[in-house]
């Protein structure tokens, strides 16, 4: 059956471009007007030249003729890919990015991408190249032995980080002064060896088998760790038969190949995306000290939200160790995690100690449930 024939329209290339610039010279408009105000737009956002930008970008971001014409899913003949709506507003960047050989290997270029998504080019645009590997890969370990075995330095490529190999990043803690994310994550036969398998701290570090008694035995089968540095929770819930997929970003360090190569999944996700997965789905959402008072509190409404909805009606959020000042908790936090709606099976606070009493730092643990019924 002949697909619905659609009338002429402007050529979609040029279309494109003429949209582009006309965005432009509204921002422009905007960014003139109200550069007082603090809702003004980054001045990066006016020197945005479409003439200029790369072409790749051009063709990824391009709407693509669908071969078969008008589609009923799509109620279109064209598929939008998607891209995240800041890339254009770092435009040196992004051309940086999106300049390449077609066909060919991409450039050694993580932490130029890396700096990208954490401006808010997220989902960072495809590109028509070979991503730059190891020359000397060898094949992981199996099973079991992967879950808690130091990786071959072969399974990463070492140009973005202070640490060229595995051993580095296992003793940097004892040899490195500077501060860095999860100093400490990559020694396996440390501190992550004994995370999550008893309480401890006066009822602030729960254990996973303690939280998986709150609900009915074999309830909890899929699940969430947000920033879960080296997939530690995974791998214990994994020990558990319960699959986890675990968020982490490269912060001077090779987290997503480490969680690979224990077996675990990795997922390259900043904190600022959507969670990619659909209402109602996820048993349990877990996360480490991520969503703390360092989030803008608009942002974390929105996040908290976002994991009040994929979780299916039953299924528990564990905020693990969220750590705030003075009155914050009171005040703002608390308030906060009330209007999403979770029933409190847990709510424990306690002094963060670690910088010194003068702060007055608090942590909270909570275990939070999306209630079974009337959850809307």
């Amino acid at each position: 059956m002949d697909s619905p024939k659609k009338p002429k329209s402007f050529p979609t290339n040029l279309l494109f471009l003429f949209i582009l610039m006309s965005s432009n010279l509204l921002t422009l408009f905007v960014s003139t007007t109200f550069n007082n105000s603090h809702c003004s737009i980054p001045s990066s956002s006016i020197n945005i030249n479409p003439t200029k930008t790369a072409s790749e970008f051009l063709a990824i971001t391009s709407p693509q003729k669908l071969p078969f014409g008008y589609n009923n899913n799509f109620d279109s003949d064209e598929i939008l890919p998607p891209v995240g709506m800041p890339c254009t507003l770092f435009p040196d960047y992004l051309n940086r990015y999106m300049s390449y050989k077609v066909n060919g290997s991409c450039p050694d270029d993580e932490l130029l991408a890396q700096k990208l998504l954490l401006k808010g080019c997220e989902p960072l645009p495809r590109r028509r190249c070979r991503p730059a590997a190891s020359k000397e890969a060898i094949e992981p370990y199996p099973i079991p032995k992967s879950l808690w075995t130091k990786p071959s330095d072969t399974s990463v490529v070492w140009t973005a980080y202070t640490c060229k190999s595995y051993e580095c990043l296992v003793n940097r803690k004892r040899n490195q002064k500077a501060f860095d994310d999860c100093k400490d994550c990559f020694d396996l036969k440390g501190r992550e060896k004994t995370r999550w398998l008893k309480p401890k701290g006066d009822g602030i570090n729960l254990s996973i088998d303690e939280v998986l008694a709150s609900v009915k035995p074999g309830s909890i089968r899929i699940g969430l760790d947000i920033g879960g540095g080296v997939a530690t929770f995974a791998v214990r819930m994994r020990e558990r038969n319960i699959t986890i997929v675990t968020t982490s970003m490269n912060l001077n360090g090779p987290f997503n190949n480490f969680i690979a190569s224990r077996g675990v999944i990795p997922l390259y996700l900043s904190i600022s995306q959507r969670l990619p997965f659909f209402d109602n789905t996820l048993d349990i959402v877990h996360s480490m000290h991520v969503l703390s008072n360092w989030i803008p509190s608009t942002m974390l409404q929105f996040m908290l939200f976002d994991i009040y909805r994929v979780l299916r009606p039953g299924g528990l959020f564990w905020l693990d160790n969220f750590f705030c000042v003075g009155e914050q908790l009171d005040k703002l936090y608390t308030p906060l995690i009330d209007s999403i709606g979770f029933k409190k099976v847990k709510w424990v606070v306690g002094r963060k100690l670690d910088r010194g009493p003068d702060l007055e730092e608090k942590y909270l643990t909570a275990l939070l449930q999306k209630p079974l019924k009337n959850s809307w």
